[in-house]
């Protein structure tokens, strides 16, 4: 059940693919490598469409239209926004709804050892465990979360231990436990050299129980808020649904950008929504002919060079981020704007998540269900056409950037001296501008 040949991956694509979750025979796949590396899907690759030739939307016209969405709202709200009008926490409409979180706490712990056991006893040739992992898990999280809020904290089976935590849980933590677990996962789909493997995943699946079961007995449910890398995933891709859930817990009815607004800034933020750019960026990267050969041909070995070059662009992302918040706080006048503005990160990360998965969750979900459940049925590969996919991969990360920059100039007009609010946005405008085309080149180019 290993890596496809000279693969990368993490779920299958097809000839030539690379995705993120969706490798080729050239590619990253970890699924793929069940697949005989060839992938899945034939004619689709892990990005949901063909070469930077066969897109059916031009490079140029991607890039303009991008440039100009950003551009546009950028001198829109500087004229016409003016005074910060989203509430955060205190908005919304609250919900009468009590979801009964027990009973389905003990079906998504049925539902894990269920993928547990696909793992365990499961044939090599067509087991659904991966495919139970990587796609109806990892990617089916962001839809679901961004439909009914974060979804995760409510099936979360570690929620079923007693709430008695014996001591509170330091502020200084923060996000990083959270941040930490989401760079093992991108790590393991990404650089592990066998990331389909049985024992790939239940080394993952015994460290992350057991991180999780300390952490949750030594600190509370707190824990898992801030530790659980999977419930803060799934908790900052539900910021964005209309379906809101306050910090005293209770559900609200409010807008997306309100929910947005009401993030939470802590340490390790920052580095958690870094984690999501970053290990998205480099699996578009990892496509490049050049970087396959270096992976093929370097000394330090793929998993190696895979290694330093997934932290790299992490790095990046990082540095970017913060050296545009420092510009932007030495304009503005202010310190400290960071980990203030890192809400403004979500939708982009979001933005990347759904332009890069999509296909895949199309796709290999259906094999998903189709091998989990024992059907006899095959994956229709005519369900969106590539002229749809591109659509959504496109329109997905310009809508994830334009709302950033909605969510950054609020809470610029908010922070920032009036004389300076406008100003100060500049250099998180460059920001924007700067991973949207980055996004556009990596996704266009895989």
């Amino acid at each position: 059940m290993g890596g496809a040949p000279n693969g990368t991956g993490a779920v299958g694509g097809a000839p030539g693919g690379t995705g993120a979750v969706g490798g080729a025979s050239n590619g990253s796949g970890a699924v793929g490598g069940m697949l005989g590396g060839s992938g899945a899907v034939s004619g689709v690759l892990a990005h949901g469409v063909g070469s930077r030739s066969d897109l059916p939307i031009p490079l140029f016209y991607a890039y303009a239209g991008a440039f100009a969405a950003l551009v546009v709202s950028f001198l829109a709200l500087g004229l016409l926004w003016a005074d910060s009008r989203f509430r955060g926490d205190h908005a919304g409409r609250v919900l009468a709804l009590r979801p009964p979180a027990r009973p389905l706490r003990v079906l998504t712990l049925v539902a894990a050892v269920y993928t547990l056991g696909w793992l365990v006893v499961g044939p090599e040739e067509g087991n659904a465990g991966p495919y139970l992992v990587y796609v109806l898990f990892w990617v089916g999280l962001v839809p679901v979360s961004l439909l009914f809020g974060p979804v995760w904290r409510l099936l979360n089976p570690f929620r079923l231990l007693p709430d008695r935590p014996r001591r509170p849980l330091p502020r200084r933590l923060g996000y990083w436990p959270a941040a930490a677990g989401l760079l093992a996962f991108t790590w393991m789909e990404l650089v592990a050299p066998e990331p389909a493997a049985t024992g790939t995943l239940l080394a993952f699946a015994a460290v992350y129980a057991a991180a999780q079961v300390a952490g949750a007995l030594r600190y509370g449910h707190a824990w898992l808020e801030r530790g659980d890398p999977f419930e803060v995933y799934s908790t900052l891709v539900g910021h964005l649904s209309l379906l809101g859930r306050r910090a005293d817990g209770r559900l609200v009815l409010r807008s997306p950008f309100d929910g947005l607004d009401a993030v939470q800034s802590a340490p390790g933020l920052v580095a958690t929504v870094c984690v999501l750019l970053g290990s998205t960026g480099y699996d578009g990267f990892s496509s490049a002919p050049i970087w396959v050969d270096a992976l093929q041909s370097g000394p330090l070995g793929r998993t190696g060079l895979g290694t330093l070059g997934l932290l790299a662009a992490v790095a990046a992302v990082a540095a970017l981020y913060g050296a545009c918040l420092w510009l932007a706080g030495l304009i503005g006048g202010a310190r400290g704007l960071a980990p203030r503005f890192a809400h403004s990160l979500v939708p982009i990360a979001i933005g990347y998540l759904i332009a890069h998965y999509f296909s895949l969750l199309v796709f290999e979900g259906q094999r998903a269900v189709i091998l989990s459940l024992g059907l006899d049925a095959e994956v229709n590969q005519n369900v969106v056409g590539p002229a749809t996919i591109a659509t959504v991969q496109v329109v997905a990360i310009v809508a994830g950037h334009v709302v950033g920059v909605v969510a950054a100039h609020d809470r610029s007009v908010r922070l920032l001296p009036p004389a300076r609010a406008v100003a100060g946005q500049i250099p998180l405008f460059v920001l924007m501008v700067c991973y949207t085309l980055g996004g556009l080149t990596l996704l266009f180019a895989a």
